[in-house]
């Protein structure tokens, strides 16, 4: 069973700084592509950051110089670390892992944490 696990969401004030981490169970850690992306209301969700088994990382045009994403493939875990919060980052933030093999290809989602910035 898959599942992932999110932590470290919560209320911030503008400037401020969050780490997210994930926590993933019942996948093959180390061969997916890990991915966090964020949802507001009534907009759609849209990826944040994304790093891949071999280390290549993308980042959403909105957030690159302020979050970072790692993993450490010893202990499951992807992290986001976010600087600079704006007031426009605040939305519900999903942990994505994607299987590349070719039978799979498969995304699973975790529950998603909320982070709000405001003063």
């Amino acid at each position: 069973q898959v599942r992932l696990v999110e932590s470290g969401g919560g209320l911030v004030q503008p400037g401020g700084s969050l780490r997210l981490s994930c926590a993933a169970s019942g996948i093959i850690f180390s061969i997916s592509t890990m991915a966090w992306y964020r949802q507001a209301p009534g907009e759609q969700r849209e990826l944040v950051a994304r790093i891949s088994s071999g280390g290549n990382i993308d980042y959403g045009d909105s957030v690159k110089g302020r979050f970072f994403i790692s993993r450490d493939n010893s202990k499951n875990t992807v992290t986001l670390q976010m600087n600079g919060l704006k007031p426009e980052d605040t939305a519900v933030y999903y942990c994505n892992a994607f299987d590349p093999r070719p039978t799979y290809k498969t995304n699973d989602w975790g529950q998603g944490t909320q982070v709000t910035v405001s003063s």
